[in-house]
């Protein structure tokens, strides 16, 4: 089969870019003395990992536990968790995987940490825990650093927790002053730092400039997007995934509705800066997608010299391809401009 003989609408991934932007990011981090653990919540895919780890990542970022529970499956021996895990229903589950890899998990306040102990405590098992920090996003993360200290002392030589060190995201204005005046700090109550994550893709390539950052935590450079791209970080060519879209209707001479709506493509934009609409059409660059239902996406083609006709397919540079990859079901594979296979998202609607 070849991809022009796929039903539409359907999300493309060209291995070859894959394989290039996975080998560029590990030959950076390895230049610059940088861990790397990739996010897989851009991919989803335990091929994608496993091929991230023989290239020389330290482990997997995962945000949720039924994703890391198809992660360690698959065999990948070290995960980080970076979303706070809080709550009795937790425990259970966060336990199971804990049995099944090395864990750590980030969290910012006591309940979580409890969370995390007791999980510790039913498996048998050492937990790591990363404290996350807010550097200036206004998101989750202690304040201070002294905040900090005290979840790490908590954590410190309690049974089965292991302080392992700090966390942000997206690494933000405040990420060095705030490690800088955590490892005085923490060095004044003989408390370890050896790990200080960071993330993500947007601003990676200065991250070896931050000092005192051991860890870059990056998920959508696998695929880039629009975002990416506009952010200065990735070229259109280094774009590997692509949705395929048809033209089902011509209502009027400049607009064109296409069979991808928000259930496809995601209702995401980007900045004023990077460009309009729901996503570039990379076929007809001057076309913008105005407006996305579930089914429908909506089309002004006033500004296009030529214009797509009924029937005609087209391929869409999504502005965040994290969330496409959660819409569907399978991606379809191509090397060398063929189709290699469909590949089930293993780790689809891991919301847990």
């Amino acid at each position: 089969m070849r991809v022009d003989d796929l039903d539409t609408p359907v999300p493309v991934i060209d291995l070859d870019r894959v394989e290039h932007n996975l080998i560029k990011m590990q030959r950076y981090c390895d230049q610059h003395g940088l861990a790397l653990r990739p996010h897989v919540k851009t991919h989803k895919l335990p091929q994608f990992a496993r091929r991230q780890i023989e290239l020389g990542a330290v482990g997997v970022t995962c945000q949720k536990i039924s994703e890391a529970l198809v992660m360690a499956e698959a065999g990948c021996a070290d995960i980080l968790l970076t979303y706070p895990i809080v709550g009795a229903s937790k425990i259970a589950p966060l336990a199971e995987l804990a049995g099944k890899t090395r864990l750590t998990v980030s969290l910012d306040n006591a309940v979580a940490l409890d969370t995390v102990a007791a999980a510790a405590h039913q498996a048998g098992v050492e937990i790591g825990v990363l404290i996350e920090f807010d550097s200036g996003d206004g998101r989750c993360g202690v304040q201070t650093p002294d905040e900090a200290l005290a979840l790490a002392r908590r954590a410190h030589g309690n049974g089965p927790l292991a302080f392992r060190g700090l966390m942000t995201y997206p690494r933000g204005p405040q990420t060095v002053p705030f490690v800088a005046a955590a490892r005085a700090l923490f060095e004044q109550a003989a408390i370890p730092i050896t790990t200080v994550s960071v993330g993500g893709t947007p601003g990676c390539w200065d991250t070896h400039t931050l000092p005192g950052v051991t860890e870059l935590r990056v998920g959508t450079y696998i695929y880039h997007d629009r975002a990416t791209v506009g952010a200065g970080v990735a070229t259109l060519e280094e774009c590997a995934v692509h949705v395929r879209a048809t033209v089902v209707s011509r209502p009027t001479p400049d607009r064109a509705i296409l069979d991808s709506g928000s259930k496809t493509l995601s209702s995401d934009r980007v900045a004023p800066s990077v460009g309009e609409g729901f996503g570039l059409i990379l076929d007809y660059p001057d076309a913008v997608i105005t407006r996305v239902n579930e089914e429908h996406a909506v089309v002004n083609l006033s500004r296009c010299a030529t214009k797509p006709a009924i029937g005609e397919r087209v391929r869409i540079l999504p502005n965040h391809v994290c969330v496409v990859t959660n819409l569907h079901d399978a991606m379809a594979a191509t090397r060398g401009g063929e189709l290699v296979g469909e590949w089930p998202v293993a780790a689809r609607g891991c919301t847990r």
